[in-house]
């Protein structure tokens, strides 16, 4: 059937699969995993709550993303996608989200909840048209939507563009700051990009004395 997934979804066998495959055809990688270790495997629970989180995640720190999310948890209990989208804008900013993010949530919780976007099908589509499916929703957008493919449907050849600390990282590891550059690179971690944003990220961390 046209849009299904080609392929599983990581596991803990694959990523080790990947990862050698990796580490013997890219030696920054390579070293990375030698001084660190293998990236721990990190993944969030499929859903539109996970969504949430992400959407509240955009442009602020993890821990500040997360700190919103639980005010929002304690704002609207039970926190189901029915009652999110019947809240007003007032009322989930006073749980700590901005005027643009509370109207996004406010919308994907309604189109969870009239059943115009169903995850459960999305999970069952192959990256392209899973991704184009999410970013119909306001609020969504490629990165969004690549995350939540990678750590929520752990997607093992996704690549989540445009994210500050990938960037970083490969600027740490590379010494490249061109985006056409570590576009070229990038591309050269196909089928599993999902796996080295995995180990870039764990660099990326560990550089910086932080946790996920």
């Amino acid at each position: 059937m046209v849009g299904l997934m080609p392929v599983n979804k990581l596991n803990e066998t694959t990523l080790q699969h990947g990862l050698a495959e990796l580490c013997r055809r890219d030696a920054p990688l390579r070293r990375v995993v030698q001084e660190r270790g293998a990236p721990p495997f990190w993944v969030r629970e499929p859903g539109w709550r996970t969504l949430i989180k992400i959407i509240l995640e955009q442009q602020v720190s993890l821990s500040s993303g997360r700190a919103i999310y639980r005010r929002l948890a304690t704002t609207v209990r039970p926190l189901t996608a029915s009652r999110l989208s019947s809240c007003s804008i007032a009322q989930l900013r006073r749980a700590g989200l901005t005027r643009q993010k509370a109207a996004y949530c406010r919308g994907l919780a309604a189109a969870v909840a009239d059943n115009t976007l169903n995850l459960a099908s999305v999970a069952r589509q192959n990256d392209e048209v899973a991704r184009n499916c999410l970013c119909e929703l306001k609020g969504i957008g490629p990165w969004t939507a690549d995350v939540y493919l990678l750590m929520a449907l752990r997607r093992p050849d996704v690549w989540p563009a445009g994210d500050l600390a990938l960037i970083r990282a490969i600027e740490d590891l590379y010494d490249i700051v061109e985006a056409d550059k570590q576009e070229r690179l990038v591309e050269t971690w196909r089928p599993w990009r999902a796996i080295a944003a995995r180990v870039l990220w764990h660099d990326y961390l560990a550089r910086r004395g932080r946790d996920i």
